[in-house]
Protein backbone atom coordinates (compact mmCIF):
# COMPACT_ATOMS: atom_id res chain seq x y z
CA UNK A 1 0.00 0.00 0.00
CA UNK A 2 2.99 2.51 0.72
CA UNK A 3 4.15 1.73 -2.67
CA UNK A 4 1.36 2.42 -4.13
CA UNK A 5 1.02 5.98 -2.65
CA UNK A 6 4.67 6.61 -3.02
CA UNK A 7 4.28 6.09 -6.80
CA UNK A 8 1.23 7.63 -7.11
CA UNK A 9 2.88 11.08 -5.56
CA UNK A 10 5.80 10.99 -7.43
CA UNK A 11 3.05 10.73 -10.61
CA UNK A 12 1.25 13.51 -9.02
CA UNK A 13 4.57 15.48 -8.60
CA UNK A 14 6.02 15.14 -11.96
CA UNK A 15 3.31 15.90 -13.89
CA UNK A 16 2.66 19.16 -11.08
CA UNK A 17 6.65 20.02 -12.05
CA UNK A 18 6.00 19.58 -16.13
CA UNK A 19 3.01 21.94 -16.02
CA UNK A 20 4.55 24.50 -13.84
CA UNK A 21 7.85 24.69 -16.47
CA UNK A 22 5.29 24.78 -19.15
CA UNK A 23 3.38 27.88 -17.80
CA UNK A 24 6.81 29.65 -16.54
CA UNK A 25 8.37 29.63 -19.86
CA UNK A 26 6.30 32.90 -20.36
CA UNK A 27 8.20 34.82 -17.45
CA UNK A 28 11.35 33.74 -19.77
CA UNK A 29 9.93 35.14 -22.41
CA UNK A 30 8.84 38.64 -20.61
CA UNK A 31 12.36 39.23 -20.57
CA UNK A 32 12.71 41.46 -23.70
CA UNK A 33 12.74 44.78 -23.77
CA UNK A 34 12.56 47.22 -26.93
CA UNK A 35 14.21 49.82 -28.92
CA UNK A 36 13.37 52.28 -31.37
CA UNK A 37 14.10 51.62 -34.96
CA UNK A 38 13.24 53.97 -38.37
CA UNK A 39 10.88 51.77 -40.40
CA UNK A 40 11.58 52.60 -44.39
CA UNK A 41 8.10 50.73 -45.19
CA UNK A 42 6.07 53.14 -42.61
CA UNK A 43 8.21 56.03 -42.58
CA UNK A 44 8.65 56.45 -38.60
CA UNK A 45 9.86 54.91 -35.84
CA UNK A 46 9.14 51.26 -34.95
CA UNK A 47 9.53 49.33 -31.33
CA UNK A 48 11.64 46.55 -32.05
CA UNK A 49 12.08 43.24 -29.70
CA UNK A 50 15.59 42.90 -28.19
CA UNK A 51 15.52 39.53 -26.57
CA UNK A 52 17.42 38.98 -23.34
CA UNK A 53 19.89 35.95 -23.57
CA UNK A 54 17.98 33.62 -22.10
CA UNK A 55 15.59 34.28 -25.09
CA UNK A 56 17.73 33.73 -27.58
CA UNK A 57 18.95 30.73 -26.31
CA UNK A 58 15.80 29.02 -26.89
CA UNK A 59 15.17 30.07 -30.17
CA UNK A 60 14.79 27.01 -32.59
CA UNK A 61 14.51 24.96 -29.25
CA UNK A 62 11.57 22.62 -28.95
CA UNK A 63 9.48 24.01 -25.49
CA UNK A 64 6.35 23.48 -23.54
CA UNK A 65 4.12 26.14 -23.32
CA UNK A 66 1.16 26.37 -21.45
CA UNK A 67 -1.87 29.10 -22.30
CA UNK A 68 -5.19 29.78 -24.06
CA UNK A 69 -6.53 30.40 -28.01
CA UNK A 70 -6.96 33.42 -28.88
CA UNK A 71 -10.42 33.90 -31.24
CA UNK A 72 -9.00 37.06 -33.19
CA UNK A 73 -10.27 38.24 -36.56
CA UNK A 74 -7.96 36.16 -39.41
CA UNK A 75 -8.18 33.36 -37.57
CA UNK A 76 -7.13 30.74 -40.16
CA UNK A 77 -7.55 27.63 -39.20
CA UNK A 78 -7.11 25.14 -36.28
CA UNK A 79 -3.63 25.19 -37.34
CA UNK A 80 -3.05 28.73 -37.12
CA UNK A 81 -3.91 30.86 -34.77
CA UNK A 82 -2.74 32.99 -31.75
CA UNK A 83 -1.70 31.63 -28.20
CA UNK A 84 -1.86 33.78 -25.09
CA UNK A 85 -0.66 33.67 -21.47
CA UNK A 86 -4.06 34.95 -20.14
CA UNK A 87 -7.42 33.89 -21.16
CA UNK A 88 -8.95 36.46 -23.80
CA UNK A 89 -10.69 38.89 -21.69
CA UNK A 90 -7.19 39.27 -20.03
CA UNK A 91 -4.99 39.38 -23.24
CA UNK A 92 -2.88 42.01 -25.58
CA UNK A 93 -5.45 42.05 -27.87
CA UNK A 94 -7.98 43.70 -25.01
CA UNK A 95 -4.89 45.88 -23.34
CA UNK A 96 -4.77 43.79 -20.67
CA UNK A 97 -0.83 42.98 -21.52
CA UNK A 98 1.68 43.12 -23.68
CA UNK A 99 2.82 42.11 -26.69
CA UNK A 100 5.44 39.29 -24.62
CA UNK A 101 2.72 37.42 -23.69
CA UNK A 102 1.57 36.50 -27.06
CA UNK A 103 2.46 34.30 -29.95
CA UNK A 104 1.67 32.90 -33.52
CA UNK A 105 1.20 29.38 -33.50
CA UNK A 106 1.26 27.26 -36.94
CA UNK A 107 0.40 23.38 -35.32
CA UNK A 108 1.11 20.16 -37.27
CA UNK A 109 -2.42 19.38 -36.53
CA UNK A 110 -5.79 20.90 -36.20
CA UNK A 111 -6.02 22.02 -32.04
CA UNK A 112 -9.68 21.95 -31.20
CA UNK A 113 -10.74 25.20 -29.94
CA UNK A 114 -11.23 25.54 -25.97
CA UNK A 115 -11.62 28.39 -23.56
CA UNK A 116 -9.23 25.98 -21.52
CA UNK A 117 -5.79 26.58 -20.84
CA UNK A 118 -4.01 23.68 -22.80
CA UNK A 119 -0.25 23.15 -23.44
CA UNK A 120 1.72 23.06 -26.94
CA UNK A 121 4.85 21.52 -27.89
CA UNK A 122 6.07 23.71 -30.89
CA UNK A 123 9.93 24.86 -32.23
CA UNK A 124 10.11 28.62 -30.84
CA UNK A 125 11.08 31.45 -33.18
CA UNK A 126 11.85 34.82 -32.34
CA UNK A 127 11.34 37.71 -34.52
CA UNK A 128 12.38 40.91 -34.66
CA UNK A 129 12.29 42.02 -38.24
CA UNK A 130 9.08 41.52 -39.41
CA UNK A 131 6.33 44.27 -37.90
CA UNK A 132 3.43 42.28 -40.01
CA UNK A 133 4.00 39.19 -37.26
CA UNK A 134 4.19 38.80 -33.60
CA UNK A 135 7.50 38.86 -31.88
CA UNK A 136 7.24 34.97 -31.31
CA UNK A 137 6.27 32.55 -33.49
CA UNK A 138 5.98 28.41 -32.67
CA UNK A 139 6.39 26.37 -35.37
CA UNK A 140 5.45 22.43 -35.68
CA UNK A 141 2.87 22.61 -32.56
CA UNK A 142 1.27 20.07 -30.88
CA UNK A 143 -1.25 19.66 -28.51
CA UNK A 144 0.07 17.84 -25.39
CA UNK A 145 -2.50 15.88 -23.44
CA UNK A 146 -1.87 15.48 -19.49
Amino acid sequence: MRAILLLSFLTYSALGIAQSDAASVWQDLAKVSYEKKYDELLGFKVDVPVFAKDIQAMEGETIEISGYIVPVEGYKSHNEFVFSAFPYNMCFFCGGAGPETVMEVTATDPVKYSTERITLRGKLKLNNENINQLMYILEDAEQVTK
